[in-house]
């Protein structure tokens, strides 16, 4: 019988040579583990190692990377400054020369711009005095107009007086007008000065003065812009202020007035204290109201025949529409008659076209 023991390895029982062999192989396997595991640890190690290496490596290539990228970005970032400071040197040497081509042109065009602008000049000036004249001559024209007007009103309305004109070139007023009755006799003088301008007081004082060169008994003033509280007349200054509307008003009255001053002077022909009450009289307020009155009279008669004038005007206007209506209807019926009746009406001649 074969002596066996128990195996501490694996716990079987073992005769004693298979446990032997048993044990040999046990640590033949625990030793070639041991070798195994050293040899993985040393390759373990190596790996871990070769890691290390590769992560420094792989740092040194991030940081060669993120260096590269610094200088590439510091590179462009130069590139993009250069070329900002190109186009910003650009931009300066482009505004110099703009700069120094607007000076040139601007030298090179002053003479010229000076030539243009004298003939400029002149021609402003010329065309200036072109209005001035034209003006002038305007307002001449028309100051001409009225008392070419105003002589041949007094003509027409006076035929009996004498009506001269003052020369041109000759001091004085425009027309002179010598009063006659109706026996022949001279009455007075009245001296007339047309304005077709804008008013001036300094009219007042030539007029007088003229009147006095020309011993006229009366001066009126004949102005189409007079002040507008004066009216269509007014007696200021010992002047008569006239509007163009009330010449022959205003005539007509000194007229009658000078007529009958002459009747009283002839009829106290050598009473002189009643020549003085005549000329105190003519020079006086009670004269000057007179002759308002009777222009305010002639006014209002000659505004009640326009306005006479106006309203027999529509009157008539009216009639005839109404007669013209009356016709148009008699024409209507007369037609339609002879339609109905084949034209057996008689004819009436008043009614029928002109053709007929």
């Amino acid at each position: 019988m074969l002596t066996t023991i128990k195996c501490k390895y694996c716990g079987k029982e073992l005769e004693i040579s298979e446990a032997l062999q048993h044990e040999i192989q046990e640590e033949a396997v625990k030793g070639a583990r041991k070798e195994a595991q050293a040899e993985a640890l040393v390759k373990l190690k190596a790996l871990e190692k070769e890691k290390d290496e590769e992560k420094e490596r792989n740092g040194k290539l991030l940081k060669q990377l993120e260096d590269l990228t610094d200088e590439v970005r510091s590179l462009r970032r130069k590139d993009e400054e250069r070329e900002l400071e190109m186009k910003k040197r650009l931009s300066q040497e482009e505004g110099k020369i703009k700069e120094e081509l607007a000076k040139k042109f601007a030298d090179e065009h002053e003479l010229k711009d000076q030539e243009k602008n004298k003939v400029i000049n002149d021609l402003k000036k010329a065309l200036e005095a072109a209005q001035r004249k034209a003006e002038q001559g305007s307002q001449q024209t028309q100051g001409e107009v009225l008392e070419l007007e105003l002589e041949a009103l007094l003509k027409k309305e006076f035929p009996d007086d004498g009506i001269s004109e003052v020369k041109k070139g000759q001091r004085g007023a425009d027309v002179i007008q010598t009063v006659i009755d109706k026996n022949g006799q001279a009455c007075g003088l009245i001296l007339w000065e047309s304005k077709n301008a804008q008013w001036h007081e300094g009219w007042l004082k030539k007029l007088r003065e003229d009147q006095r060169a020309a011993k006229a008994h009366l001066a009126v003033l004949v102005a189409t812009d007079h002040p507008k509280n004066y009216g269509l007349s007014k007696y200021i200054n010992n002047v008569w202020v006239v509007d163009r509307k009330a010449i022959l008003i205003l005539a007509t009255a000194l007229r009658f007035d000078l007529i009958h001053v002459n009747h009283e002077r002839l009829m106290n022909v050598g009473k002189n204290e009643k020549m003085e009450v005549l000329y105190q009289y003519i020079t006086g307020n009670e004269f000057t109201h007179r002759i308002e009155a009777i222009v305010e009279s002639f006014t209002n008669l000659q505004s009640d025949i326009e306005r006479e004038k106006r309203w027999f005007s529509i009157k008539w206007a009216r009639q005839e529409k109404e007669i013209r209506k009356v016709i148009d209807s008699t024409h209507g019926i007369y037609g339609e008659l002879q339609a109905v009746s084949g034209r057996a009406l008689q004819t009436i001649k008043q009614l029928e076209g002109p053709e007929s």
